[in-house]
Parts: structure tokens; C-alpha cells; sequence
């Protein structure tokens, strides 16, 4: 059985004193107990470094919520791979479509810097997700395929392992945010596993983790939990107070129990 994910991004939320009171709240929960379930947050870049030193040793991995492609240069308020690494980062969040909306990322930019974190040791988080117009027309497996495929352009087997897909359907995001049914999830998770096998083959597409995001709350994650080709859960404004965080842990935990019993 695939080992479960659960993570949350903060987006542009907590000061650094706040950050700090959370993930030492954080760490105290997760140092007194025994979790199967793998565990990440992703804090802005100013809480970035002191989430990460509090955290450190402990079984959450930290990691930031965007990154250029570019290793230095003239980038004015852009951060790197290698920058992210020297304050503790593990993972990187690559091409949320909040980002691809508001701030003009593409498919290519994200191929680019699945490569740069690749390159700098930090396991690449690639949002992909179709817009409710193509769902409406009927592409939306077309468009997903594509996301992945670009995504993932000239990464070879060895480094895919390194990787993570969170599938993000985009009018499922946010505050007036729907959130796919259980089966809705599953079927576009067969889809990226499926394109996964077609470029990989089946041994290398089984293990890439698949993450379902898009309002995700305590009232759906188990349900979502119980599908197939769904490895995990990457939650938004369920997950930004530590404690609630807490408690998604709490059930994620149950369920993976009663999944391993299964």
C-alpha cells in the first residue's frame, strides 16, 4: 500500500510569529506520537527558515510554495532552489494554479523548475487541475494529461521517484470552492496514475504519490482517503490553524489504519 500524504499551504497567511507558535505546537503533537501518515506544511518564505529549524528532526517535512527556475540572476523578488535549501526546505510546491492565474506560470515554467528542484535535492510538488470550463466541455482528461506530461518533460526514471503529483481541480479551490466528490477525485487520479504508466511503465507510475487538493475539510477526507490511486491529501484553509491540522492528522491516521486492515 502506498504510503499516505498529508500536507497544507499557507498561502499568504501567518506571520513569522505566528508560523513559529504553529509549528511548535506542531512539533510538541508529533514528537509524542508513532505516525504512519507522511506529513508537510508549507509556510511563506518569511516563516520559511523558523518553521523549518522548529521542525527539524521531526517526521513533517517543510517546504516553500513556489521558486524560479533560475539557479541566480537578476530576478528581482524571486527566490531560488538552492536558496530554498539553505533555509531548511525540503519540498517545493510547483504550479498552483493560483499561480498560473495571477501570476502568468505556465506548463513550461513548471517543467523548468521540476528540473531546478530536482536539481537542488528538494522533492518537486507539481499542481496540475482543469479549469470548470474544460471539465463543462469535456476536455478536462486531455488537459491534465498534458500538465503531466509537460511537467515532466526530459525528467528521466531515476529522478521520478523524487516527485509528487497533487491533483487541484481549479473550481474546486478556494473560499466558493466545490470540492469533487470521492469519485470525481479518483477517476482524474486514474488518469495521472495511467499517464504516469504510459510514460514510465507501471513499476515506476505506482510509486509517485498522487495528492487530492481542492477543499478538502474533516467532513470529506476520509472519503477521498477510501478511493483508489488516492495517496494522500494536500489541505488549504482546513489546516491553517495548528489545530485543526491536528485533528486532520488524528483522521488521517484512523483511516489509514482501518485501510492497512482492510
Amino acid at each position: 500500500m502506498q504510503q499516505v500524504w498529508l500536507g497544507t499551504g499557507w498561502k499568504m497567511n501567518h506571520t513569522s510569529r505566528e508560523a513559529e507558535d504553529y509549528a511548535t505546537a506542531l512539533a510538541m503533537f508529533v514528537r509524542g506520537q508513532s505516525l504512519v501518515t507522511r506529513l508537510f506544511i508549507l509556510p511563506p518564505f518569511t516563516a520559511l527558515a523558523v518553521v523549518a529549524e522548529i521542525l527539524r528532526d521531526t517526521q513533517v517535512m517543510v517546504g516553500a510554495q513556489n521558486m524560479h527556475w533560475q539557479s541566480r540572476g537578476p530576478f528581482t523578488g524571486e527566490i531560488s532552489a538552492s536558496m530554498l535549501a539553505g533555509c531548511g526546505a525540503q519540498l517545493v510546491e510547483l504550479g498552483h494554479s493560483e499561480r498560473r492565474e495571477h501570476f502568468g506560470e505556465t506548463d513550461y515554467s513548471v517543467n523548468a523548475k521540476v528540473h531546478a528542484a530536482l536539481d537542488a535535492n528538494l522533492v518537486p510538488l507539481a499542481c496540475v487541475g482543469e479549469p470548470g470550463i474544460e471539465r463543462e466541455f469535456g476536455v478536462a482528461d486531455e488537459w491534465v494529461r498534458r500538465q503531466v506530461k509537460i511537467a515532466l518533460h526530459n525528467v528521466p526514471s531515476a529522478r521520478l521517484t523524487r516527485t509528487i503529483f497533487a491533483y487541484e481541480p481549479v473550481w474546486a479551490i478556494g473560499e466558493r470552492g466545490i470540492p469533487a466528490t470521492p469519485e470525481q477525485a479518483a477517476e482524474m487520479h486514474r488518469v495521472i496514475r495511467n499517464t504516469l504508466t504510459e510514460l514510465y511503465g507501471t513499476g515506476a507510475a505506482r510509486e509517485i504519490p498522487i495528492l487530492y487538493g481542492g477543499s478538502v475539510n474533516r467532513d470529506n477526507a476520509a472519503g477521498l482517503l477510501k478511493q483508489p490511486n488516492i495517496d494522500g491529501l494536500f489541505v488549504g484553509r482546513a489546516a491553517w490553524q495548528v489545530d485543526d491540522f491536528i485533528q486532520m492528522i488524528q483522521l488521517v491516521e484512523n483511516v489509514t489504519a482501518r485501510r492497512a486492515y482492510a
